[in-house]
């Protein structure tokens, strides 16, 4: 923004800028009081505020939380840039959005462009439906984890060789966390996708509970997870 603007006056609204109700308060006084040109943050700032002036919202990368395979990423992509493209024209002055894209014929930057959200809604409702996904279906995700690589592996490996032949349910992986390492652990996964007539919490608690693991290893079990990371 610098390099393009020079004499434009920035703010930056992240998490880690606006870390307090304080700095809140800070930054949306600034804007108010017309001593902001441009804002550069993160989803945070697609959130809650109502900036009257803000007449132009650009999304960069657009494309980035449609990867990585979590099941909920096109809605949640579909959410945030709405959301984001919401701020601007919030008032008498017409607004403008731009979003950067790799891949404009997806469904979800194609519905965003169209301004269809019943349309998005309708088809990803199908999609899930076909696939046996939430609602229509259920998923469990097991995370074993260590501070050895080695040892969250053979654990994993374990688990996976353990599982139950249930009609209606089918387990997935070990494979490698997305978030592989997280606070100094190695982290390994397993996916349990299951029909909703399945009795999961119980067929996964008998199947778990029999098993016997090194010191150090941790096993978490998340039922319906919100993420997949």
């Amino acid at each position: 923004m610098r390099k393009f603007f020079p004499e434009a006056r920035t703010v930056v609204a992240t998490s880690d800028t606006l870390w307090s109700p304080e700095k809140a308060a800070e930054f949306v006084a600034m804007v108010e009081n017309k001593a902001v040109d441009i804002i550069i943050g993160t989803q945070l700032v697609t959130k809650g505020y109502h900036f009257p002036e803000l007449t132009l919202v650009g999304v960069i990368d657009a494309d980035l939380g449609l990867e990585g395979g979590d099941l909920r990423a096109a809605e949640r992509t579909f959410q945030q840039i709405a959301q984001a493209a919401g701020r601007a024209g919030r008032a008498e002055k017409p607004g403008e959005v731009f979003i950067q894209t790799r891949n404009p014929s997806h469904p979800v930057i194609a519905a965003l462009v169209a301004g269809e959200r019943d349309a998005f809604y309708d088809a990803e409702t199908a999609q899930r439906q076909r696939a046996g996904a939430p609602p229509f279906g259920r998923y469990a995700a097991i995370i074993i984890s260590s501070e050895e690589e080695r040892e969250a592996i053979e654990a994993a490996r374990v688990v996976g060789a353990t599982a139950p032949k249930v009609d209606g349910m089918f387990v997935y992986g070990p494979a490698p966390a997305p978030l592989a390492m997280l606070r100094g652990r190695h982290r390994q996964r397993l996916l349990v996708h299951a029909q909703r007539s399945v009795e999961l919490q119980s067929i996964m608690r008998a199947w778990l509970g029999d098993l016997e693991f090194p010191r150090g290893v941790r096993v978490g079990v998340d039922v319906d997870p919100y993420s997949f990371l």
